[in-house]
């Protein structure tokens, strides 16, 4: 994903804008995703967690404080949390050199973290089977993805095509962002199936994965975001283990 555009590149600008819209009563993240990740997770106590792309650790704080310990969170920006409680450790780097940071060399993790961080990987499998390699024995990875069709719905209004030609297209994509109008980002498009397919080629098979939607409660108090739904449809998490290792 290099060039103008690249939302690695421009991940360390947008990271505070997303911090902000994370914190609205609103947020998909606050009344979606995080709920389902967490009960996904389950009980936390006592096990090693890492975020890899944490942004501000918010998420990966909230688990120490559940009971997770020796925990680490990965960003490539350095908006962290100014006070993270004992048990957190933050690193600044970026998750396509997981195998090259030196705070994480030798370590293992119960649970390894990619929640929306996923897309900024170069090299999808091979950031895979790195963090595949650092799972602790019955650990597994938990995955977010943004659900492809909402980028095959946007860029078949964009190009006035159709949702089938866009849905299969190839070619990368521009985009505004959503938290800040003034980038640009540039995505690879993916289907579902090149999500399956990914997983495999790093070893990893889907125990369970989930399309979370609004609650009751939140539908009547927010419907401008159950609008937004009915037409993106939302994200995809995915709880991943790895094939045997004999």
């Amino acid at each position: 994903m290099d060039g103008p555009g690249d939302p690695s590149q421009a991940w360390p600008k947008l990271a505070p804008d997303y911090e902000r819209a994370r914190s609205r009563d609103d947020s998909l993240d606050r009344l979606v995703e995080w709920p389902a990740q967490r009960d996904l997770l389950g009980d936390v106590t006592g096990r090693s967690v890492l975020d890899v792309g944490c942004g501000n650790g918010g998420k990966l704080a909230e688990l120490v404080e559940d009971g997770a310990t020796a925990s680490v969170g990965v960003d490539v920006s350095d908006n962290f949390l100014s006070a993270p409680p004992p048990g957190l450790e933050f690193i600044r780097g970026d998750l396509n050199e997981l195998d090259s940071m030196p705070g994480l060399a030798g370590r293992t993790f119960d649970r390894i973290l990619f929640l929306q961080s996923f897309g900024y990987a170069k090299d999808p499998v091979r950031t895979l089977q790195i963090a595949r390699a650092t799972l602790a024995d019955n650990g597994f990875i938990l995955l977010t993805k943004t659900q492809p069709i909402r980028y095959a719905v946007e860029r078949a209004e964009q190009n006035e095509t159709s949702l089938g030609e866009e849905y299969f297209s190839t070619a990368r994509f521009s985009y505004l962002s959503g938290w800040n109008d003034q980038i640009t980002l540039t995505k690879r498009p993916y289907t579902i199936s090149d999500l399956i397919n990914m997983f495999s080629a790093a070893g990893l098979w889907i125990e369970t994965a989930i399309e979370p939607q609004l609650s009751e409660d939140a539908r009547r108090r927010y419907p401008h975001k159950q609008a937004w739904m009915n037409k993106y449809l939302g994200i995809l998490i995915f709880k991943l283990r790895p094939h045997s290792r004999q």
